[in-house]
């Protein structure tokens, strides 16, 4: 009981610091210049919840031109907050892989090895990965410096193929704790909360490899405008 009041309260937190991240775009006009943050922002609050609301804030405010309007060009990031900030993507895509995929397991019964879980993780990287192919062909395109298309359909592919193994590393991790040792069924809110610290673990597995892109110039800030 004390697990499950829990996981819908830090739930509960998360949708609400999604909708105030939508009022802020829709309402309050801080459109984002690359409008799939427009999605990606709300769908990073919903399992990062406060910490997303502060990202948000600090970082992808400033981005938006009504913004720069009201306080000028704001400072240049480091290479460690660009990083951060590039690593948000693959959890959004990752996030919108799992509202697919579980359901998907659940409702099909499909096993590996007689654990759902298995097709439960091919399933969220196959469906995450073009999500984000997309966002950073998208990005390539905005910062204008690889004029092929072609270039930057295999750049793009690059970077999400080796940001989703790395996200994958971490999350698999808490998928595989979840079926072999909590047993928390996918149809409970236990089991999304303890997805949502999957995806944290995530972030934090993928950020060093997409720091290691940014420093040998693979991929450009995605929100560059």
């Amino acid at each position: 009981m004390w697990l499950t009041v829990l996981a819908w309260s830090i739930t509960g937190i998360g949708l609400l610091c999604a909708v105030m991240i939508l009022i802020d775009i829709y309402v309050g006009g801080y459109r984002q210049p690359m409008k799939s943050w427009e999605a990606v922002w709300p769908i990073t609050a919903i399992y990062a919840g406060p910490l997303a609301l502060i990202a948000y804030y600090r970082w992808g405010r400033p981005a938006t031109s009504k913004w720069r309007q009201q306080h000028g060009t704001p400072p240049q990031f480091g290479l460690n907050t660009t990083a951060a900030v590039e690593t948000i993507p693959g959890g959004a895509a990752s996030f919108v892989g799992h509202l697919i995929a579980v359901p998907i397991v659940v409702a099909t019964g499909v096993t590996i090895a007689g654990k759902g879980v298995w097709p439960m993780i091919l399933l969220i990287a196959a469906f995450a990965l073009p999500l984000l192919i997309a966002f950073e062909y998208r990005s390539l395109t905005q910062a204008g410096q690889i004029r092929s298309a072609g270039l930057r359909l295999r750049a793009a592919l690059k970077i999400s193929v080796l940001a989703i193994i790395a996200f994958d590393m971490g999350m698999g991790v808490v998928m595989l704790l979840v079926a072999f040792v909590l047993g928390y069924p996918p149809t409970t809110i236990a089991f999304w909360f303890v997805m949502w610290g999957g995806m944290l673990l995530g972030f934090m597995t993928a950020y060093p490899m997409v720091r290691w892109l940014l420093q040998r110039g693979i991929t450009e800030p995605a929100e560059a405008s």
